[in-house]
């Protein structure tokens, strides 16, 4: 079944991609839409305020935000860990992904689309 649901994930339309001119909460409501999961941005090691962009974040930290980059796609087979660095890398911005109730922070070797389905320890 696993197998099948991966390969599910390479062909799922659900397809996740950043404007760097949206705010952070449009784009973790948008991330929830698509994968059922949290998406949670951090100013230094606290969360960031959902209303800011990511343009208005790089006034706010210390860390270089690459607002003017361009937008990345996620899709439900890139792992977590590999997705929350092309946020690091692309924007300078530093977001974990959580559970649908945003309290557990789910396992980097995943995919989006595993963690979606919760096949993972908790």
């Amino acid at each position: 079944m696993g197998l099948i649901n991966n390969l599910k994930d390479k062909f799922n339309k659900a397809e996740f991609t950043v404007a760097p001119q949206k705010k952070l909460k449009t784009l973790s409501k948008e991330f929830l839409d698509a994968f059922d999961l949290q998406l949670v941005f951090y100013k230094g090691s606290v969360i960031a305020d959902g209303d800011l962009t990511l343009a208005a974040l790089n006034k706010k930290t210390t860390k270089e935000v690459k607002a003017k980059a361009d937008g990345l796609k996620i899709k439900g087979s890139t792992k977590v860990g590999d997705a929350e660095k092309m946020f690091s890398t692309n924007f300078g911005v530093t977001v974990q992904i959580k559970d649908k109730a945003g309290k557990i922070c789910v396992p980097n070797g995943i995919t989006i689309g595993q963690a979606a389905r919760g096949e993972y320890d908790k």
